[in-house]
């Protein structure tokens, strides 16, 4: 049975021995790099630089969270701003695999400026289990790259220290309320962010779509799970597809492109199943976000294919 005190305890004093000079870490602000984080600040203190990146692909409100997260618990925080770098690397890129190998070729590379900075030697990572599996660290095939293992380029020349890699992500929860962080339940999120639930050119203003239907989907979920109406998932989100059909708004033609509804129960994240949503909160969402994106949204669609045989994000 895993003991989080007792991981805790020798985590702490096996990074004491992995990191002797200065480290720097990525802060996204889902659980896996928040609790990489406080393991590691408890470990070395001011050896560690925590850098939160807006990459423009995070979620509604993301960054004021992050940065409010890391003030509760003492740990200073660079915001880096780098939207306009990403999308221009990002432009024409639309193949799934070339994005997440974008990202995180771009991700060290971003790191890297902030290494010369601070003169960091090591890379803390929030990597658990399920990334490097999928990302073909064993002998199994490549599923998905994550942008924090398949997509980091090889001339990187940071070493990389990954604390919570031997763990899943029901294991890392519990670390996380074992330490106090906020996000402890937070729902999982993709290190790519909202550029893989963006399908088809990457552009802000798609994204900015994708940002607001996922706000609305998780708004209505956790809204029905509080009324006690439903569930609530282990993960759950909305995607742009870049398929459009003919719709009408008012008594005007539209034709827009289509939104995919995602929610899947799950324990690890290796296997899941589609959840099955109350008909009248699918209804609710959908009446969301056509009217919050009229003009660009015409259609919303459920996805109810478990994984296998497809994965939980659509790239």
């Amino acid at each position: 049975m895993f003991d989080a005190e007792e991981f805790i305890s020798e985590a702490v004093e096996t990074l004491k021995t992995q990191i002797d000079d200065i480290a720097i870490i990525a802060c996204s602000g889902g659980v896996d790099s928040a609790v990489a984080a406080v393991l590691a600040h408890q470990a070395v203190g001011g050896l560690l630089h925590c850098v939160y990146v807006d990459t423009g692909f995070m979620r509604k409100g993301e960054t004021e969270q992050v940065e409010a997260m890391f003030a509760a618990h003492g740990i200073e925080l660079t915001t880096v701003h780098a939207a306009e770098r990403y999308f221009t690397a990002l432009e024409g890129v639309t193949e799934p695999e070339a994005k997440r190998k974008t990202i995180g070729e771009l991700f060290i590379r971003v790191f890297e400026d902030e290494q010369v900075k601070v003169g960091a030697k090591y890379l803390v990572q929030g990597t658990i289990a399920p990334d490097w599996i999928e990302s073909g660290g064993g002998v199994r095939d490549t599923i998905k790259s994550h942008h924090n293992v398949g997509g980091l380029p090889e001339d990187m020349t940071l070493s990389v220290v990954e604390p919570l890699r031997e763990l899943y992500k029901d294991e890392v929860r519990e670390l996380a309320r074992t330490l106090g962080i906020s996000v402890a339940e937070r729902q999982p999120f993709p290190g790519p962010g909202l550029a893989v639930r963006t399908l088809g050119d990457l552009t802000p203003e798609r994204v900015g779509v994708v940002r607001e239907c996922c706000a609305i989907v998780e708004e209505e979920f956790e809204a029905a799970a509080e009324r006690g109406e439903m569930e609530l998932p282990w993960q759950y989100y909305a995607a742009l597809l870049p398929v459009r059909s003919v719709g009408v708004h008012g008594d005007v033609r539209a034709y827009g492109e289509t939104i995919v509804v995602r929610a899947v129960r799950s324990m690890d994240g290796m296997s899941a199943r589609y959840s099955e949503i109350p008909h009248s909160i699918l209804q609710k969402v959908s009446t969301r976000i056509t009217n919050a994106c009229k003009g660009s949204v015409n259609r919303v669609v459920y996805d109810i294919t478990h994984k296998p045989p497809g994965t939980i994000e659509w790239e």
